[in-house]
């Protein structure tokens, strides 16, 4: 796959390189700076973007609002957002834009694992959350609006599917069968007035959608 990668630290930039190459990518612009990475993705669609969330001249959100930009401009193309902190409105401008995108936290970039699961899910139009931006994004829904209804296992369920994870990985992770799985999601489901969908990618987004809108 081929990517375009924004960060503005130039060793956090090489390094990243590097990872993506032994992840398989093929990294056809690496930049520093917002403007860079919209310039760099319209010259070169690439299959995804790998962006920093804090970037130059303010250091606050410049990273996803170019990519947000960029996925304007070239539509299709995939984002992973990387970032040092669990920051949730980020996270729930990025999940607006619907699928194909991801958000995860720099030291988990760093495990080539996980790095080249995260870079085939979003690429192939799925959505990657780093399981501390679940967590958080859970809290922050609890406190809003608490999850009275869901047992602690469909809660289990319910952060793994937001996750991305597919039926099986959640019965593997909770060691349960994948037809408690499939109890459990339609439970959930249920519970949270959520149309269920044989369509793993959909019933991902319809978690998705239910969390931004808390």
């Amino acid at each position: 796959m081929r990517v375009v990668l924004a960060e503005d630290s130039l060793l956090l930039r090489e390094g990243l390189v590097r990872l993506l190459d032994e992840a398989g990518a093929e990294v056809v612009a690496a930049v520093g700076d917002g403007p860079s990475l919209v310039a760099a993705g319209v010259e070169h669609k690439p299959d995804v973007a790998v962006v920093d969330v804090r970037m130059p001249p303010s250091f606050t959100d410049e990273g996803l609002r170019a990519a947000l930009e960029l996925r304007s401009k070239v539509p299709g193309v995939a984002v992973l957002v990387l970032s040092q902190y669990v920051e949730e409105a980020y996270a729930d401008d990025l999940l607006s834009a619907g699928g194909g995108v991801g958000y995860l936290l720099k030291d988990r970039v760093s495990r080539l694992d996980d790095l080249s699961d995260a870079l085939e899910r979003v690429v192939a139009g799925g959505t990657v959350l780093d399981p501390e931006v679940v967590s958080a994004l859970f809290s922050k829904r609890r406190r809003r609006d608490p999850l009275g209804e869901l047992s602690p296992r469909e809660r289990e369920v319910l952060g793994l599917m937001a996750e991305g994870r597919t039926n099986t990985a959640i019965g593997r992770e909770l060691v349960v069968s994948q037809g408690a799985v499939e109890k459990h999601i339609s439970s959930i489901f249920t519970k949270l007035d959520l149309p269920p969908s044989a369509d793993d990618h959909r019933r991902v987004m319809a978690v998705l959608a239910w969390l931004r809108q808390g």
